[in-house]
C-alpha cells in the first residue's frame, strides 16, 4: 500500500494527465494535473488551487481518483508551470477560480458538479471560490482557512517574522521547500535582525530576497481595505448557499482565520445555509488539519484524534454530490476533540458549549513576577497594590531562549519560568474535581504604562499536580490597536486604560483535579516576532535610537478589576 492507501493494482484504475491547461478570461492558461478513474462515465471533479505546485498533493489526486473522483491539481497563476503573474495574497485567486470550475464542469468526463479540497491557502481560496457564486460549484471544505487580517500576515497589530520565509517559499515560480524547511537558517537570520536592533522592515535584505509581498504587508502595519478586500463580504455571504465543511485544530497556527470565516458566514447566512455548516475542531497542529498525528507540540492524543480525513472528505462529498447518507462522524454541526477526556463531543453551536466564569488578577504587596513567587487568580476581586514589570527593548537576554528550535512547545515551560524582569504570573487554587475548558478565553486588564505603545502577550498553562505543564491558549496586543484593529491610537502616558486581551484560540481539555491555571502577561521581547521599540513611531523602521523603556503596571482593584475569563464547558 502507498502512503495514500492505494494498492499497486488500484493504481491501474486511474488515468491521469499532465499540463491541462485551462484558459482564464484573460487569456492566462493555468496549469493542471488531472487524475480521473479510468472509464467513460461522467463524474463529479474536486479540485485544489495551490502555489505549492501540483505535484504537492499528487497522493490525495491518486486517492480521490481511485475512491470515484476527478481530481484536478492547479498551479494558482505564475506558480508552477501555469502562465501569467504571481501576486500573494491571491489577487486574482477568486476570479481564476470561477473560470477553472465552470471550464471543468462543462468537460465531457464531468458530470457538472465540483467541489473543492485543501488547506490552509488552499482553504482560503475556497472562501475565495465561493464568493464568487461559480454555478457548478457544489460544496467548500477549507481546512486551516487563514483570513487576511485577522491571523495573516499579522495578528493584532504585531507581524511575525514567519512572513518573509513563506515569501521565500512561494518567491519564484516552484516551492522552495528545502529551503523554507531550514529551521536553523530562519532562527539565525531573525536573531541577526534582532540582537543588531536593526528595523524589521530590513528582514527582507537580511534574508536576501527582495519580496514584493513582504513590502506590501509591511506597508500595511494594521487591519484596512488591503486585507478586507482579500475576504468575502457580508452581501457575498449572504448569498452562499452551498454546504460547507470548516476543519481547524486546537494548535492550527490559522485556526482563529478558520473560525472568523465560520462565524461570519453564520452571521449573514441564511437560515438554511447555516444548517449545511458544519465545523470539525481536532487536537491538531496546522498541517494536521489535513493528516493528523498523534502527538503534537510534546503531547500525545488518544486513538480517537486519528481521524481519517481522507475518508470524510469521501463521504462528505459522496454525501453532497451523490445523495449518500451524511457522514456518520458528524452527529451534530460541530464536533470537537476534548484533550485530556481524549474523546469526541458534539453540539448544535459552537457557542453553546461553554459559560464563562472570571477568576481575578491580585497579589500580595505587588509581588508576582515570578512563577515562584506570584501573583493569583481568585473568584472575587480583591483591593490590593498595582503589580509593575519593566520592558527594556534593549535587553536581548530572551534571544537566549530562542536560539534554538523548541520542538515541545505545548508541555515546555522555559518561557513562563525565564520572564526577565518583563513580566507578570498569577496562579490559581488547585481544582479540586476535574473541569472541562472549552472556547477562547478572555482577559481584561487595567494597565498604565509611561510610553506612547507597547506590546503584550499574555499565556494561558495547565499546571499539574507533578509540576509539569501544558499550554493551553494564548494571545497578543499592540497597545495603539486597544481599541481597533483598523485605526491606531496611541496611548496617553501615565493614563490607566482597559486592555481586553483576546482573541484567545480556541481550545478543549479537561482540567485535571488537582492541576490550576498559570496566567502570564508579558512584553513581546522575542526573534519570532516584529519588536516594538515603545517609541509610538512606525514600528517597522523603529531601531535602537527610537528605544523607550516601558514601566508597566497592572491594576486589581474592585475599580479597576483585571479578570482572566474560563469558558467552562455546560453540555
Amino acid at each position: 500500500m502507498t502512503s495514500a492507501g492505494i494498492s499497486d493494482e488500484q493504481k491501474t484504475d486511474i488515468d491521469f494527465q499532465w499540463g491541462v491547461k485551462i484558459p482564464m478570461r484573460d487569456g492566462v492558461h493555468l496549469n493542471a494535473t488531472l487524475y480521473r478513474p479510468k472509464g467513460l462515465q461522467p463524474v463529479p471533479v474536486i479540485i485544489t488551487i495551490t502555489p505549492y505546485t501540483a505535484d504537492t498533493y499528487h497522493s490525495r489526486g491518486m486517492y480521490f481518483a481511485q475512491s470515484g473522483y476527478a481530481f484536478a491539481l492547479i498551479d494558482c497563476r505564475g506558480r508552477g508551470n501555469s502562465e501569467g503573474e504571481w501576486l500573494a495574497a491571491g489577487k486574482h485567486d477568486a476570479l481564476d477560480a470561477y473560470d477553472a470550475i465552470e471550464w471543468l464542469a462543462a468537460q465531457v468526463w464531468c458530470d457538472g458538479q465540483v467541489a473543492m479540497w485543501g488547506g490552509s491557502y488552499a482553504g482560503w481560496n475556497q472562501w475565495a471560490a465561493a464568493r464568487t457564486g461559480a454555478p457548478q460549484l457544489r460544496t467548500i471544505v477549507p481546512a486551516a482557512a487563514a483570513y487576511e487580517g485577522i491571523d495573516v500576515p499579522c495578528f493584532n497589530g504585531i507581524f511575525l517574522a514567519y512572513w518573509i520565509q513563506w515569501a521565500t517559499l512561494t518567491s519564484g515560480v516552484t516551492a522552495n521547500a528545502n529551503l523554507f524547511g531550514e529551521a536553523q537558517f530562519w532562527i539565525d537570520k531573525f536573531r541577526e535582525l534582532y540582537l543588531n536592533h536593526r528595523p524589521f522592515a530590513e528582514l527582507a535584505q537580511i534574508v536576501g530576497n527582495d519580496s514584493r509581498y513582504f513590502k506590501d504587508v509591511i506597508d500595511h502595519p494594521h487591519r484596512s481595505l488591503f486585507y478586507d478586500e482579500a475576504n468575502p463580504s457580508p452581501a457575498e455571504l449572504a448569498s452562499m448557499e452551498l454546504p460547507v465543511l470548516t476543519i481547524t485544530g486546537h494548535y492550527d497556527g490559522d485556526q482563529l482565520g478558520a473560525l472568523e470565516h465560520y462565524r461570519q458566514h453564520l452571521r449573514h447566512a441564511s437560515a438554511t445555509a447555516r444548517e449545511k455548516h458544519y465545523l470539525i475542531m481536532g487536537p491538531w497542529d496546522h498541517a494536521g488539519t489535513r493528516t493528523p498525528q498523534k502527538e503534537v507540540g510534546g503531547l500525545t492524543f488518544g486513538d480517537a484524534s486519528m481521524l481519517d480525513l481522507n475518508k470524510l472528505h469521501k463521504e462528505w462529498y459522496d454525501w453532497i454530490m451523490r445523495d449518500r447518507p451524511r457522514p456518520e462522524f458528524l452527529k451534530k454541526r460541530v464536533a470537537y476533540y476534548v484533550t485530556g477526556l481524549e474523546e469526541w463531543k458534539y453540539a448544535d453551536e459552537l457557542e453553546s458549549i461553554a459559560q464563562y466564569q472570571p477568576l481575578y488578577l491580585t497579589s500580595t504587596n505587588g509581588c508576582a513576577n515570578d512563577v515562584f513567587a506570584s501573583g493569583m487568580l481568585l473568584t472575587a476581586p480583591v483591593d490590593t497594590e498595582a503589580d509593575s514589570y519593566i520592558y527594556n527593548p534593549l535587553d536581548t537576554r530572551p534571544e537566549l531562549l530562542d536560539r534554538n528550535e523548541v520542538k515541545q512547545q505545548l508541555t515546555d515551560q522555559r518561557y513562563a519560568i525565564n520572564l526577565f524582569g518583563s513580566g507578570l504570573v498569577y496562579h490559581s487554587e488547585l481544582f479540586d474535581s476535574p473541569i472541562e475548558i472549552t472556547g477562547q478565553p478572555r482577559v481584561t486588564a487595567w494597565i498604565e504604562i509611561d510610553v506612547p505603545d507597547t506590546d503584550f502577550i499574555c499565556d494561558l498553562y495547565e499546571i499539574k499536580l507533578d509540576g509539569s505543564s501544558v499550554l493551553l491558549s494564548g494571545t497578543w496586543l499592540r497597545a495603539r490597536y486597544r481599541e481597533s484593529l483598523y485605526e491606531e491610537r496611541l496611548v496617553t502616558p501615565g493614563e490607566i486604560n482597559c486592555y481586553v486581551l483576546q482573541p484567545f484560540s480556541y481550545i478543549s481539555r479537561r482540567i485535571a483535579q488537582g492541576s490550576r491555571l498559570r496566567l502570564v502577561i508579558k512584553a513581546n521581547n522575542s526573534i519570532y516576532l516584529q519588536k516594538n521599540y515603545n517609541s509610538g513611531g512606525i514600528v517597522a523602521e523603529e531601531t535602537a535610537a527610537e528605544a523607550q523603556i516601558a514601566h508597566v503596571k497592572l491594576y486589581h482593584d474592585t475599580e479597576h478589576p483585571s479578570m482572566l475569563e474560563i469558558p467552562v464547558a455546560v453540555i
